[in-house]
């Protein structure tokens, strides 16, 4: 009774009642914007993660918004005709007398846990490094190779290094003035038109990242740290992210074929190769994201060989009905 008591006078605070509403806010914001997907057959990545980062921004302004709209919104006459009122599911009691706000709260615990490691600390993590030299030695690209590579791209080239380490692996990193960094490996492992592919793909990510409209949305992200719904959602987006980036490679090189080989020979190959040995020492969770990494791999090749239509970039219909439904729903979900 007395857990009840306590949990009662949690869900019935300003951060209480804001955390348990943005949850709510965010499943249903998510379940249409799937349905809106799926009914209009919005494919294009662009248009896509539009929609996933809407279910993402919406639950924070959401609560507050509504409350100043209708200060009594949180009133038992309110909620006696809202759609939805939390404050009841809350206090249901599963067996062992737990109630059911008591799952609610050590969810959104384990979501924070999981949001802190998994993607805040790599980002400090990656920003404190920034600033220290790296632990291998790092050298400016200058084989002929990587030359004959960047000079077709017409864009403007980021610096370009070379890692020395057996490994094929290449990223970006992000700041004022972006960079790509790759391993000496993956120099003798792709040929000119894979090495030009990759590089594509990687400048791409350098380019979308002094968008500040990038910028923005993470520090949002951040702002539902304990939101399960909004982990799923932002991580989809973040797949989307990398089609978005496949397409502006291909447009830079005019070769997907050769970028789906390319990820093939980088990523799967190479993971076959590994696999046993990893999946023998990676935890439950570890092997899940193994899985999914594979599948969104396999995704992104699947789109490059057969064939994707243009952005038609004609989705504000869909999005601002999207937007009223949510809208509309949500004010009476309490």
């Amino acid at each position: 009774m007395r857990t009840s008591m306590d949990l009662s006078r949690f869900f019935d605070s300003y951060p209480g009642a804001y955390a348990t509403q943005a949850f709510f806010h965010s499943a249903i914001a998510g379940a249409v914007v799937e349905i809106a997907l799926k009914s209009w057959k919005i494919r294009s990545p662009s248009s896509r993660q539009k929609f996933l980062l809407f279910a993402v921004v919406f639950p924070i302004f959401s609560f507050p918004i509504f409350k100043t709209i209708d200060s009594a919104r949180n009133s038992v006459y309110f909620r006696m005709g809202a759609l939805f009122d939390s404050s009841r599911w809350m206090s249901v009691e599963l067996p062992g007398s737990i109630p059911l706000g008591a799952v609610l709260i050590l969810v959104f615990f384990m979501t924070s846990l999981v949001f802190f490691f998994q993607e805040l600390f790599p980002v400090m993590k990656h920003a404190f490094a920034s600033g220290k030299p790296a632990p291998g030695e790092i050298r400016e690209a200058d084989e002929p190779a990587v030359a004959e590579a960047l000079a077709p791209l017409p864009v403007e080239k980021p610096d370009i290094y070379v890692i020395d380490d057996e490994d094929p692996m290449i990223f970006s990193s992000t700041g004022r003035k972006g960079s790509v960094f790759m391993s000496s490996g993956l120099v003798g492992l792709l040929d000119v038109e894979q090495l030009q592919a990759a590089l594509a793909h990687e400048i791409a990510h350098v380019a979308r990242s002094r968008r500040p409209y990038m910028v923005i949305v993470f520090l949002l992200r951040i702002a539902m740290f304990f939101n399960p719904v909004v982990l799923l959602e932002f991580r989809r987006s973040i797949q989307d992210d990398e089609k978005i980036c496949d397409e502006i490679a291909v447009s830079m090189t005019g070769k997907p074929l050769v970028l789906a080989a390319t990820l093939k020979k980088l990523y799967l190959s190479q993971e076959e190769g590994r696999s046993g040995e990893r999946q023998r020492d990676a935890s439950v969770t570890g092997r899940l994201e193994d899985y999914s990494h594979k599948l969104n791999i396999e995704s992104r090749i699947g789109r490059l060989e057969k064939g994707y239509a243009p952005d038609a970039g004609s989705d504000w219909f869909a999005f601002a009905a999207v937007f009223l439904a949510v809208a509309a729903i949500n004010y009476y979900v309490v």
